[in-house]
């Protein structure tokens, strides 16, 4: 099982205004296998003495606040309990009396960065990324849970199910004892074991923003659906029963329907997009956008998840590009993803071809163009 800690609202909020000449990002590739765990140790290691090498490159800390900074993230290879709960990637902040770890379901490029705030890029699209989900098969003696994302194939995830759950089923019209032969579970019975199913299946889907796919016997399914307590259930079902579900049938008919219903979200979302770009409230203007995420008049930012663009934003709003990464120059979309959510607004990490005209950015706007200073 992943264990996955994503930033809270308040935790962003906090890393994206701290400031320190002596931050460091680490972002590592990682696994819940066991016998991955050296092979990710030694790669912390690298990443440290190379978050070492630019403290001490860039000149700007003494020996002992490049201690103060890293000694704490070398105590984590002793720290047993922490290894042995993982994910796909892991992500290290360090600053001077700061130690921050989170473990990340999406798979992450490996890299280090020090400079005077945190590079949360990783962390921004690991909580504003919704291109994949999850499929519940549904039997009476036979549960099955898997999850997939944009870039990988589904996997199967244990399921922390009781272990009597089939006796939920158990018709008791016995003189009170259970009989499991020849009978059918009625209504209530049905739903108990459903909702016995979904406490288990619940703290995998919660907060990730992806929807949840049912494979189910025609008697469980709407037994499921009466006791369902997540948002994100899907109307479309897999037609298959528990038992026949292998990674293969899970991941070609899941994507069936994670990609007709994001394609309709997509087509939703351009024509509101047009409409409000006529009004002057949408722009896709990578110079617009940095100002309006500056002066809070963006409601909702689309960008790029693969966008590598360097360079600074001032205090009014206006870029300046950079040709390549320093530790003065920062990643200009995730800068504006970060001015966004510190307004209120709401970012999306999507595809660029899901974008519109080329640009990395696109954003809804709370109020006209022009109210916010930006060119007709």
């Amino acid at each position: 099982m992943l264990t996955v800690d994503l930033p809270t609202p308040t935790d962003l909020s906090e890393l994206i205004d701290a400031r320190d000449p002596a931050s460091v990002t680490i972002a590592l590739e990682s696994s819940p296998i066991p016998a991955e765990t050296e092979r990710i140790q030694i790669g912390l290691r690298n990443a440290i003495a190379e978050a070492e090498r630019q403290l001490v490159e860039a000149g700007t800390t003494t020996a002992a606040v490049v201690a103060q900074v890293l000694d704490p993230v070398r105590e984590l290879e002793s720290d047993h309990e922490f290894w042995r709960h993982q994910a796909n990637s892991l992500v290290v902040l360090a600053a001077p009396g700061t130690t921050r770890t989170f473990r990340l379901a999406n798979r992450l490029t490996p890299h280090v960065a020090v400079g005077d705030r945190f590079d949360l890029g990783g962390l921004l699209r690991a909580v504003s990324q919704r291109h994949g989900g999850f499929v519940l098969g549904l039997a009476e003696q036979d549960v099955r849970f898997f999850e997939l994302t944009a870039d990988h194939r589904a996997e199967p995830r244990e399921l922390d199910l009781p272990d009597d759950i089939g006796s939920l089923l158990a018709v008791t019209d016995n003189h009170g004892q259970a009989d499991r032969r020849g009978k059918h579970a009625d209504g209530p019975q049905r739903e108990r074991y459903a909702n016995a199913v979904q406490d288990a299946v619940l703290p995998h889907v919660r907060g990730t923003g992806l929807p949840l796919i049912l494979a189910a016997t025609p008697d469980l399914e709407p037994a499921y659906r009466a006791v369902n307590r997540y948002e994100l259930l899907s109307e479309q079902t897999i037609d298959a029963h528990a038992s026949s579900l292998d990674v293969d049938t899970v991941d070609a008919r899941a994507r069936e329907i994670l990609t007709a219903g994001y394609k309709a979200e997509v087509d939703e979302w351009r024509e509101l997009f047009g409409t409000r770009r006529s009004a002057g409230r949408a722009t896709s203007s990578l110079a617009e956008v940095a100002r309006a995420a500056t002066v809070g008049a963006v409601e909702e930012l689309r960008f790029d998840m693969d966008a590598t663009d360097e360079g600074t934003i001032a205090d009014d709003g206006t870029i300046t590009a950079a040709p390549e990464p320093t530790p003065t120059t920062y990643n200009l979309v995730d800068e504006i993803a970060a001015r966004v959510l510190r307004a209120g607004g709401t970012v999306r990490a999507v595809r660029q071809r899901d974008l519109v005209d080329g640009s990395p950015v696109a954003a809804m706007l709370r109020y006209p163009k022009e109210s916010a200073g930006l060119q007709g």
